[in-house]
């Protein structure tokens, strides 16, 4: 099979490797039909993530079609159409049981296996293990273009930006950085009532998608944003305040926006140390939330999709097939001068 394989810091190659293969019981083999690029393969081609070895499949995100199952698998055929998940669960584990799969200690202690341990979802087949507790089926009325972005980063604007933020009808929100994480946040705090969402970015195109996401109101980054939003919410700041870049200054951005007895919910990774005002924010009553994906959202945002309340469609902005990934990774990786937020790569 093709595959796009990692060698190393900037290196990377679409190539011929051996074929994924039932190797556990639990295990299915997917053929792939749709994929994305993700922030973090982005990092890791940075040489951010030392776990990620030479010789390691990329992506962790895929739609597709089950080709084989292993003898334990009871949940799934040949021929289902369904989602891997960038978050892989035993279903039995304590961390499993207690809603926190990011944190799996059967499949290495961090559900995030796939183009990380294992090999991932860039290429033409991927190994799901335990695959009954880990592997969605899609519903016929939800497309691959709607399915994938269901597989990280709406779940991850959800589940760590709105769920994690307390998010609750009549709150005003900032969501600091509209890119695709902050974007999925932007579209789910209507799920909670959120009155107002006003969009924080330096980047014109992602303000204006903002908008079309469902912001109420766009504040170009600068050193007036936070006169700018304490003015658009009478002087109080805003009840929850979600930062979702990864830099200190916008984290200090996002405290700096928040009112007394508000949430700072940091959906940002973070590569560096940051230093925050605590002195101001203790005494302030806020409350400062952060942490992986945990993906157990799913099943609802499926559900949302399918009923057309979430358009998740709207994230991709580019088409690629599997055979111009490199072109996928150059638009992806200059996102702003093309104007792009996720790309969609079909087989």
């Amino acid at each position: 099979m093709k595959a796009l394989v990692y060698h190393g810091p900037g290196s990377k190659a679409w190539e011929d490797v051996a074929d994924a293969t039932v190797q556990d019981p639990t295990d299915v083999v997917v053929r792939v039909d749709t994929t994305t690029i993700c922030g973090t393969d982005l990092h890791i081609l940075q040489g951010d993530v030392p776990a990620v070895t030479d010789g390691r499949i990329l992506g962790h995100e895929a739609v597709g079609t089950v080709t084989a199952v292993g003898a334990a698998v009871t949940g799934f055929r040949e021929g289902d159409r369904v989602l891997v998940p960038a978050i892989t669960r035993c279903g039995r584990c304590v961390y499993c049981v207690k809603g926190m799969p990011s944190h799996c200690q059967t499949v290495g202690g961090i559900g995030w296996i796939f183009g990380h341990l294992i090999d991932g979802t860039q290429a033409e087949l991927v190994r799901v293990p335990y695959a009954d507790t880990s592997l969605y089926a899609v519903p016929n009325e939800v497309t691959d273009e709607q399915a994938i972005f269901l597989a990280d980063s709406l779940p991850t604007g959800y589940e760590v930006g709105v769920l994690a933020g307390r998010v609750r009808p009549g709150d005003t929100v900032a969501v600091v950085g509209a890119g695709a994480v902050g974007l999925s946040a932007i579209l789910t705090t209507g799920l909670w009532g959120a009155s107002r969402v006003i969009a924080v970015d330096s980047n014109k195109f992602r303000l204006t998608k903002a908008l079309d996401f469902g912001a109420t109101d766009a504040v170009e980054a600068g050193p007036d944003v936070v006169a700018a939003v304490t003015e658009m919410t009478d002087g109080l700041g805003v009840d929850v305040s979600i930062e979702a870049v990864g830099y200190p200054e916008t984290l200090r951005t996002a405290a700096a926006l928040v009112r007394p007895g508000g949430t700072i919910a940091n959906i940002g990774v973070h590569g560096a140390p940051v230093e925050l005002p605590m002195d101001q924010l203790w005494i302030h009553n806020v409350t400062i939330t952060m942490g992986l994906v945990d993906t157990v959202s799913i099943p609802t945002l499926l559900t949302m999709v399918a009923s057309g309340k979430i358009p998740s469609e709207k994230m991709g902005t580019h088409t690629f097939g599997l055979d111009q990934i490199d072109e996928a990774y150059e638009v992806f990786g200059n996102a702003a001068a093309h104007e792009a937020l996720k790309v969609v790569i079909r087989r």
